[in-house]
């Protein structure tokens, strides 16, 4: 009888560890490429990608709750070219965002920005650094080849993302430092199957001293 209390004690702290194992997540919501930022925390992980907007903000949805329509208000529009788009750990969702669950450690982002043809899609944002290589999302693995002529500052951002520093044929994301980049400018891109994320010495350093230096960037950073 002791042991069999023992083992149902154990199990029912298992399982309340289960729950608070689910751990946090980071949510961003932003406007306009990233320039206003509507929230900024950490949020229980574990939940899909519009209910865990639901945690903090007022929100609408569409067909049926698959898609985001409106946050605080600001809602989408065909007519106008402005809508929600979503991003996990900087890549951009390829599907409803209600079909995604975030796991611990996971940024979401939320941007609402106008779109064109041409803009609709944004693969990857430089914002969420030192993510996708931390935990990657979709079609981006996680880890990265770190290459640059100077290999302490190559070693310190290996070890922001769990990277490597080499230029390894296997890899299938890489972060080059330098090269032919002013040193203030950084810019990131899908790169045949992974990412290629181009630092300058400049922006390098900065990320190397805080890694967050980058935060809610969409795009190229130009000096």
């Amino acid at each position: 009888m002791r042991r069999a209390a023992l083992l149902l004690l154990a199990l029912a702290v298992a399982g309340c560890g289960g729950v608070r194992g689910h751990g946090t997540a980071t949510l961003w919501v932003t406007r306009e490429n990233g320039a206003n930022v509507v929230y900024a925390g950490h949020v229980r992980a574990g939940s899909d990608g519009i209910r865990t907007v639901e945690q903090k903000l007022k929100v609408t949805t569409r067909y049926g709750g698959r898609y985001l329509q409106s946050v605080g208000g600001v809602a989408g529009s065909l007519g106008k070219q402005r809508d929600w788009f979503y991003f996990v750990n900087g890549v951009e969702g390829g599907r409803s965002a209600a079909e995604v669950r975030l796991r611990p450690g996971d940024v979401l982002w939320w941007d609402y920005r106008h779109w064109t043809g041409v803009t609709m899609h944004v693969p990857v944002v430089l914002g969420a650094y030192p993510e996708p290589f931390l935990h990657g999302f979709e079609w981006v693995k996680p880890g990265a080849s770190v290459v640059s002529a100077d290999r302490a500052l190559a070693k310190r951002i290996a070890a922001q993302v769990g990277g490597t520093v080499d230029a390894r044929r296997t890899a299938t994301n890489f972060i080059v430092v330098g090269g032919k980049l002013a040193p203030g400018t950084a810019r990131i891109r899908q790169f045949r199957k992974g990412v290629l994320l181009e630092l300058g010495s400049a922006v390098a350093h900065k990320l190397a001293a805080d890694p967050t230096a980058l935060a809610h960037r969409y795009g190229t950073v130009v000096p």
